[in-house]
């Protein structure tokens, strides 16, 4: 009992002091100085990040135009060889790769799968977040026609913003030809036949068209490195085209939308008279595909492991995922992931299972 006593006596003692203590300036600037350092010191993770041991995903953005709290619009960021390859620019998407410390300097590209705002938001902010961050070249735009018309929307929308911080910092530091975007337009065949895209050393990037009519064109992406593959659908109904691309990779990654959430969506906005929410969520479901449908494409494609993304609505919790995912089960028992912003997936070179874990 006085052993009690003196443990409990010797705590509040112990919290008194802490309490003190954070209100003295130097204590508070050690602690503030120790945050800055762990935020800026990010070699370890970088390293890790970066080694030539595993094709890698990072979610940078899971969620679709619904609004989440922790969530980004559409982003997911391949790496191998050393650097990273962006697929789609959601809105906010940008500032969940800053959060997990990616270093901008090492982005090799930007590739769209189509042109709806959710999917190229912060086009923007990535092309000047690297430029600042000091990427060495124009940063590549990859994406089917059209993407010309975006790349020099947003290059003419940060222009001036571009010529400040060159002014600021100076031409030496902030190049401004190192701060423009190039433009590539990637055909991608009607029939569904993958095309190439481009290659940078062993990656080799190819291109396919999916169905998101009435939005054309629309393609998804298979990425390749040293005997590991990975797929990434872009918005797109069920399609052929999906299952022929993802036929041997490892990890295919596949938007999906709960059509039953969405049509008691549809039908409580009725309710309360909100017409204009009441039509939207009527005419989504034609174009997007369901978590079912999504687990029947990675069956079809004999894919081990299926990653959802877009998630449409964003389920907020434990309980919100499993009803998003409702029926799945019955088609698919195992593999079967949702995406979570800053969720990294690894396929070692040397075979074997995926890794999942968070990064943060």
């Amino acid at each position: 009992m006085k052993f009690l006593k003196f443990l409990i006596a010797a705590i509040v003692v112990l919290g008194v002091a802490a309490a003190i203590a954070v209100n003295i300036p130097a204590v508070q600037d050690r602690l503030i100085g120790r945050v800055i350092r762990a935020n800026i010191d990010n070699h370890a993770r970088v390293d890790r990040l970066f080694a030539d041991d595993a094709l890698r995903l990072v979610v940078c953005g899971s969620s679709s135009p619904l609004p989440s709290p922790d969530r980004a619009r559409p982003c997911l960021a391949v790496i191998a060889g050393g650097h990273f390859y962006v697929v789609d620019t959601g809105s906010g998407s940008w500032n969940t790769m800053a959060l997990l410390r990616i270093p901008g300097e090492r982005i090799g590209a930007v590739l769209l799968t189509h042109y709806h705002s959710d999917h190229i938001g912060d086009l923007g902010e990535f092309n000047l977040q690297t430029w600042v961050a000091g990427r060495t070249m124009p940063l590549p735009v990859y994406g089917p026609e059209g993407v010309e018309r975006v790349v020099a929307g947003f290059q003419e929308a940060y222009a001036l913003d571009a010529g400040y911080r060159t002014a600021h910092h100076g031409a030496d530091f902030l190049p401004p030809a190192l701060g423009a975007m190039q433009a590539h337009v990637l055909g991608a065949p009607d029939d569904g036949k993958p095309a190439p895209a481009f290659e940078d050393g062993a990656l080799k990037v190819t291109v396919f068209a999916v169905d998101h009519s009435p939005i054309h064109p629309a393609v998804g992406y298979r990425f390749d490195y040293k005997g590991r593959s990975l797929v990434i659908s872009g918005d797109t109904v069920k399609t052929q085209a999906v299952i022929d691309a993802a036929r041997g990779a490892d990890l295919l990654v596949h938007e999906a939308q709960n059509n039953d959430l969405v049509k008691r969506m549809h039908d409580i906005a009725g309710q309360l008279g909100r017409t204009r929410y009441a039509q939207i969520f009527h005419d989504i479901p034609s174009y997007h595909t369901t978590p079912v449908e999504a687990a029947e494409v990675a069956n079809a494609a004999g894919v081990p492991l299926l990653l959802l993304y877009h998630l449409t609505p964003p389920p907020p919790n434990s309980i919100a995922e499993r009803v998003f995912l409702r029926g799945v089960g019955a088609v698919r028992k195992d593999g079967v992931t949702l995406a979570r912003d800053g969720m990294l997936i690894e396929l070692p070179l040397a075979g074997g299972p995926a890794r999942i874990r968070q990064l943060r």
